[in-house]
This record gives C-alpha cells, structure tokens and sequence, in this order.
C-alpha cells in the first residue's frame, strides 16, 4: 500500500476554521507539555494529546532503546494491556521506515502492505488490536531520530496531508518535551549522584575523623606510660567486640571486652593458628566462623623482631569466610576497611609499649642482678650505700633472708633469671645470674607471719619451704618444662654463705636424678657440706681410704674397677644386669669384681661394705660441678 497525502478536497471556509481550532490545541498542548518534568509523564501526555488532536481510534508512541530496539513507551485507546509489551528491531516495520528517513509514512492496510519489513511479533499484536490504517511520524532531537509517534485506526483509510502536518508539527513540540524530560531525569539522576557522593564524603571525613581520634587516643597512651591491656581496651571500647593481646608464642597476655558490644571467643577460631596464617601472609587476616564471629589478626612488629599479635573479635552477621584476608579483601565496606587500618595502626603503638616496657625491664633487671651481685660478694653485713639502693626500689634489704638457685635442663641461666625477676618484684626481692645459678634474694616467711615475733625457727624452715614450693610451681606453669629450685635461709645478712649451700645441694639434687623439684636444703645439706671447700681435705681422706687402691689401679691399667663396682652395687648386686648395664659377658664382669677384690684386699661381698658404696657414691657426687649443665 502506497504511502502519500490523498484525501477528498473539503471547502476552503470549514478547512480555515478546523484548521485555526487545531492550531489552538496544539498551541495549548505543546505549552501544557513544556510544563511537565517526569518522563514517564511526558509520553503518556503526548499520547494522550496526539490521540486527541488527530482523533483516530488510538495512538502510541515508541522510543529507540540502547541496544538498537523500538520498544512501545505510552499507548492511549488501545484494548489489549499487552500492546505495551511490542519490542521490534529498529529496522522493521513501518517505525524502521519512519526512523530511516526521518519522516512520515503511512499504510493504508497495515496487515497487507508489501511497503514495510513486517515483524511477526508485532503482527500478532496488531491483529489482536485490530490495527488497520497507521501514520508514523518522527521524534527528533538535536538531528537523531529517538522514536516514533504513531495514530492508528481499526479500518482501512488514508491519511490527508492536514493530519501528517498536525501530528508531524505536534511530534515536534512533544519531542522538545521530551528532550527536556530526559534532560530533567539525567539532572535529577546527576543531583542524585552527587547527593550519595556527598552523603559518602561525609561518612568517609566522619570515618576518618574516628580514626584520627582512636590514633591520638592511642598515642596518649604511650604519653601516659600506659600498658598493653589499655591499648586493647580502647580498641574494645572504640571497634565493639574484644580484643586480645598475644606474645610472641601466641599466649594471650590480655583481653579486654566492649561494655557496650562484648563478643564470646569463637571456638572454632584457634588463635595460635590465626597468628600463624598471619605471620605466613605477612599481613592483616580474617576468618570468620560458621556462627558469624569475625576475628581478625595483626601482628605486632618492630623491624624483623616479631613482638606478638592483635586479635579483635566481632559479631559478623552475613559475612562470608575470609581467609587471609587484608583490609582491601572485607566485604562491609568503608567502615570496616578503616577499622582494620586502625587494628594495624594500633600494632605500631603496641609494638612502641612492648620495646619501652622491654627496656625498662632490662634496666630494672640489670640493676636487681649488679645489686644482688654486690651484696653476694660484700657481705656479710649490709652497707649504707646497698641499703640506700635497695630501699630506692621499695626494698627492705634487712628481710632478704632466703636465697634461692634455679636451673632448667631446657633454658639456659641468664633466660630462668629473667623469669626470676618477674617472681622478685612481686615479692619484693633481688634476682639475677650469680656464679652460672639463676639466683633470687628475698624475704622467705610467709606473708602472714612475716610480722608474727612468736614464729619459731621450725615455723621459718616450714615457711621457707612453701616459699620455695610456690616458686617452683609457678615457674614450672610459666615455662612448661622441669625447673629445679633450691632455697637456703641467710643468716645475718651471709647471702653468700647460704648461695653456696644452695647451689651445692643443687648439685647434689641434679646428680642423683632431680630434674624437677621445689626444696630448701634441709635433706640435701649433708651431702652438700661434705664438698664445702673447708672439708675438702676430710674427703679426700675419706675417698682415698675406701677406694684409693681401685682409683690408683684403673690410673695405672687403664681399667674401669671403679665405675665396675659402681654399676654393680646401682643394681643391687644383681650379676646379671649389671652385665647388661656394662654390655659385658657375664664371666667378664664376674673376673673384674674378682680383681678389684685382689685390689682392694678384702672379701668385699661377703664383708661390712658400707664404707666401699659411701666412697664410690662420694667420688660420683664430687665429679659434679657446681655449674647448671
């Protein structure tokens, strides 16, 4: 079917008046439409309008979607809802032609034109519309063609060129409107933009301003002398949730909750692993368990010295596990990235507390150890410069009456005596390393008969022994491994008298088998005065006496009779394992005690032989040092 303007001729009196009314509507609906702003509302109004002006049975606009499609926007008199859903590629139908040319067409029978590219989609609407007739005209804006105005008809007919120039002059006015419509949207969506934008500036300052003031309350902490647990502390009260310090063997030193968000520890989450995942990645890490508890680890660093960890634990609602992750990798935004910066912040003043307090108490242990040290080797006795410096440190040097050695067959002496110095300043003591012993100096009564004049000297002894007890226990919960402790009471100020007892009956205690034990002296100091340096005459005397003969022969033959008789009276006499002890044949042990009988010149095994053991036990007990292995 031909498009062009046909039509009857109509009188030119009647044509003039439609024409001047016509003119007057389109006069007044243009100006309505530069009134609207929506642009939903704008194309329903043009519709609306143009099924008014042009009168046909409806009209319905079209506009070109991003992707190259004409889709229906507005429709007004048609019957079927889904006319609204027409979609056709802008190229086809009698829209394609109208889009092309960037001008009217029109059809009379649109089901039968061969003028247009039919849409099978489109057809089906259309016969369920019952459209017929149908005029297109342009939407153009700036030159480009964005739509087309469509009026239709349920019957065949032409169009007159007064109805293409009224719709065409009117698609002109309502694409203005629609130029302005989308103009007002993407202002309004711009003005959008730019209030999220703002409200987001503002979120990130007031962030940014809460961080600041958490890092100036943190560096205040550092001004203050404060400790660790008031570093966690304002952490806990500034992020919610708790916060735990850890040292460097992932021990937690201290944890402290938020009063207002206190979050339970995650089962699930095992610290020292966290610390361990942390330390592999070098980084800030996050896990969160299957009940929603966040925790994330930073570690707390000074050059390559690796000081310990920040644990901070939160209830995470909804956030997916994260494994080794950093502040970039947590999915809660802005919020949350700043809060694990201001974590890792809180490493570096951590780490500025741990070196401080380390130095203070390196100072402090140098001190007690130059202070103990002279006190060893000044007295006895006290002098007015050794008391000046020990009252200086709230000490009361005249109830420094128990002197205690420690040694630990897993930790080397300077390391038991930094240990021992935690132990000192609780108790108002002295420590240090003397003479190769982990060594402390304090009072060793209780502390609720520290005053008591009616305690006797079995009440000091049994004080002195629960002093000793309780120090053992305490250093063996601390280091986890067997420490041996021995304590000897120091009479009038003889501290170094009372360390040699000590560290000889530490000896003594470690060469018969003591690995692990809290005692004072009492059982061991026979043993130990019979290697006081004043006696040591009387025991060679004794020793040569009861086997200075077997001494001489395994000196001169290169034999072992000594350690033989040794092995033989360990085993109870017990031929056969001391045979296997020694890894020798059975006839070979028997011609050895044989010897040493020759040697000695008695009949030994069937003799008193108390004063033969005591000897050989004797001689094994002095080949001890007294120097911790």
């Amino acid at each position: 079917m031909a498009s062009g303007p046909g039509g009857a001729a109509e009188s030119s009196s009647s044509s003039f008046g439609r024409r001047q009314r016509e003119l007057a509507s389109l006069y007044a609906t243009a100006k309505s439409l530069t009134a609207l702003g929506e642009l939903d509302e704008v194309l329903q109004s043009i519709v609306h309008h143009a099924h008014d002006l042009i009168g046909t049975d409806f009209a319905y606009l079209s506009l070109v979607s991003p992707d190259g499609r004409l889709s229906a926007r507005a429709a007004e008199g048609t019957v079927s809802p889904s006319f609204l859903a027409a979609d056709i590629p802008a190229n086809v139908g009698l829209g394609g032609k109208v889009l092309a040319s960037r001008s009217p067409h029109w059809v009379r029978n649109y089901a039968a034109s061969t003028f247009i590219v039919h849409d099978p989609d489109f057809d089906r609407l259309a016969v369920t519309e019952e459209l017929v007739a149908l005029l297109g005209v342009p939407l153009v804006i700036r030159g480009e063609a964005v739509g087309a105005l469509f009026a239709a008809d349920r019957s065949e007919r032409s169009f007159q060129a007064d109805e293409i120039a009224l719709l065409s002059a009117f698609a002109d006015h309502a694409a203005v409107a629609l130029g302005n419509a989308r103009l007002y949207e993407a202002s309004r969506t711009a003005l959008q933009e730019l209030q999220i934008a703002y409200r987001k500036i503002e979120e990130h300052i007031a962030v940014m301003e809460r961080a600041q003031a958490i890092h100036e309350a943190l560096t205040g902490v550092v001004l203050r002398g404060g400790a660790p647990g008031d570093v966690a502390q304002l952490l806990a009260d500034q992020l919610g949730g708790s916060v735990t310090v850890l040292d460097p063997a992932g021990a937690a030193l201290v944890r402290r909750d938020s009063a207002s968000e206190p979050c339970q520890a995650s089962p699930e989450i095992d610290l020292a692993d966290a610390v361990k995942n942390a330390r592999r990645s070098g980084r800030c890490t996050t896990l969160v368990d299957t009940a929603g508890i966040a925790c994330s680890m930073a570690l707390v660093q000074a050059g390559d010295s690796y000081l310990g960890a920040l644990a901070w634990s939160r209830e995470a609602a909804g956030c997916p596990e994260v494994p080794d992750a950093g502040p970039d990798d947590v999915p809660d935004g802005m919020s949350d990235d700043m809060d694990l910066r201001i974590l890792e912040r809180a490493t570096h003043v951590l780490g500025l507390l741990i070196l401080k307090e380390r130095a203070v108490a390196e100072a402090s242990e140098r001190l007690s150890g130059e202070l103990l040290t002279e006190l060893m080797v000044g007295g006895p006795g006290i002098s007015p410069a050794q008391r000046a410096r020990t009252r200086a440190r709230n000490i009361d040097a005249d109830r420094l009456d128990l002197v205690l050695v420690a040694c630990s067959p897993t930790l080397s002496s300077t390391d038991l005596s930094r240990h021992l110095h935690d132990i000192a300043r609780d108790r108002s003591g002295l420590a240090g390393e003397h003479l190769g012993w982990a060594t402390m100096i304090l009072h060793g009564a209780d502390d609720d008969r520290a005053d008591d004049d009616r305690a006797d000297a079995d009440d000091d002894r049994a004080g002195a022994d629960r002093v000793v007890e309780d120090i053992h226990r305490r250093l063996r919960r601390t280091l986890g491994n067997p420490v041996l402790v021995v304590g000897e009471r120091a009479v009038n100020h003889d501290w170094s008298r009372a360390f040699s007892l000590a560290s000889r009956c530490g000896a003594v205690m470690r060469a018969i088998g003591h690995a692990d034990l809290g005692a004072t002296t009492g059982r061991y100091a026979l043993y130990a005065m019979i290697f006081d340096t004043e006696r040591a005459r009387e025991l060679d005397r004794f020793i040569s006496d009861s086997i200075g003969p077997l001494l001489d022969h395994d000196q001169r033959r290169g034999t072992n009779l000594v350690d033989t008789l040794s092995a033989y009276y360990a085993h109870r006499a017990n031929v056969a394992a001391t045979a296997r002890a020694l890894h020798v044949h059975v006839n070979t042990l028997l011609k050895r005690l044989d010897r040493a009988s020759a040697v000695l010149g008695l009949d030994w095994r069937h003799e008193n032989d108390l004063e033969l053991q005591l000897g050989l036990r004797l001689h094994q007990l002095r080949s001890i040092t007294t120097t911790p292995s």
